[in-house]
Formats: C-alpha cells, sequence, structure tokens
C-alpha cells in the first residue's frame, strides 16, 4: 500500500521509512551530512584534541563532531525515523526529548480523533464530524454526513478558541478551533471553525486534549 515501510541501513542506525517518498510525513527530518573528519581536529563543543585515546563522535541529528564526553547521551529521534535510540549532542538530545514527548502523546491523541461541530467557511450551518490525524500523519480526516481530507503542509493558521479567561487570570480551557488552509492548486484560502458539542456523545476532556494536541502541531 502507499504507506507501506521499509527498513533501511545507514551510517547512524537502523530507520524505517516510507517506500514511497510522498508518504513521508510532515513531520519528518532528513539525516544531516556529517562533517567530514578531516574538517573536525577537535571536538565542536569542548575544543579537545582528538586523538588515538579521545575518539570523535557524530551527533545524528546535527551531523557535527564531538568527543565522546560531548555526546554520550542516546535518545530516541523519531522525526528521522531510528528504529533505536541513537548518539546525540547534549542540545540535540534535549529536542530530541521533547519531541518523543510529543510523538508518545500528541501525535496519538490526534490519530483518536475527536468529535466536534464543524462549520465551513462563512457558512450557518454546522455538522457533527469525528476529526482526527491520517496514520500516515499527512492528512487532517473529518468524517460525518460530508467528509473531507485536509493535508496538513497545507493548513496556514490555527487559532484556538477557549473560554473561562479573567482580566485577573484564571484557567481557560479550549472550546474550538479556526483553521484556515490552502487548496492545493490555487490561492484559495478555506476557512472551518470547530466546536467542542456540549452534549454527552461528546466527551469534553477528549475534545479538550485533541485541541491541545492539535496546537503542538501548528507549531
Amino acid at each position: 500500500g502507499r504507506d507501506a515501510k521499509k527498513l533501511v541501513r545507514s551510517p547512524s542506525g537502523l530507520r524505517m521509512v516510507p517506500e514511497h517518498r510522498a508518504a513521508r510525513s510532515p513531520f519528518g527530518l532528513d539525516e544531516p551530512p556529517w562533517v567530514p573528519d578531516k574538517e573536525c581536529p577537535r571536538c565542536m563543543q569542548c575544543d579537545t584534541k582528538f586523538d588515538f585515546i579521545t575518539r570523535k563522535h557524530h551527533c545524528r541529528r546535527c551531523g557535527k563532531c564531538f568527543c565522546d564526553k560531548c555526546c554520550s547521551k542516546k535518545v530516541p529521534l523519531p522525526r528521522m525515523c531510528f528504529v533505536d535510540p541513537v548518539r546525540q549532542c547534549a542540545e540535540c538530545a534535549l529536542v530530541s526529548q521533547k519531541e518523543t514527548e510529543f510523538y508518545d502523546k500528541q501525535l496519538k491523541v490526534l490519530m483518536n480523533g475527536a468529535t466536534f461541530f464543524v462549520t465551513l467557511g462563512t457558512s450557518d450551518k454546522s455538522e457533527l464530524m469525528v476529526c482526527r490525524l491520517s496514520n500516515n500523519q499527512r492528512y487532517l480526516v473529518l468524517d460525518g454526513d460530508s467528509h473531507y481530507e485536509i493535508e496538513i503542509i497545507q493548513i496556514s493558521t490555527v487559532q484556538i478558541l477557549t473560554e473561562g479567561f479573567t482580566p485577573g487570570g484564571g484557567n481557560t480551557r479550549a472550546i474550538g478551533m479556526v483553521l484556515q488552509y490552502k487548496v492545493p492548486g490555487s490561492e484559495e484560502v478555506m476557512q472551518m471553525k470547530f466546536t467542542a458539542g456540549e452534549d454527552f456523545s461528546c466527551n469534553k476532556k477528549l475534545s479538550a486534549a485533541w485541541l491541545a494536541a492539535m496546537h503542538k502541531v501548528s507549531k
């Protein structure tokens, strides 16, 4: 199928990547080129000189060259589809750790989906729809009496609608979202409004979690 994957070996480690480049996740990153060994006589972090004892290591995320002390952490790197945790410098490891939480939590919430009343453009009619991220992470899929598939890379703005804010501060909760996206093949910008339902068939907590995850995706 179009979402089929294959196992490939790179200098950085084993990666499980889509067979077809067109099926790549919009959140994916390409492997960086490694700084050539001959251009790196010293650690690019602490300036320690490399020799037979102090070996050089490349960070799998940035491709720069470091000593073992400055590049000792092995951290998951799902944006590059690595099967196992890979060696990264301290700075890159922090970024990757935050992204791993995004993959483990927010993306799963989005793929599980939630139910909203969806209003298209300036229409005064809304439709109850199940909204979810496709398994290949490329499309926002909306299913009700109508069916829409919006490519993630075509989304231009995501505005989360909240309620409960007071001038003196206080908790707010996400109750909806306004989404703007470009129609492929044209410069036309479409708008959709998502509103969490108030009835018991719509889980408010689930909807709020889905909206929070969508906010992170937009970043």
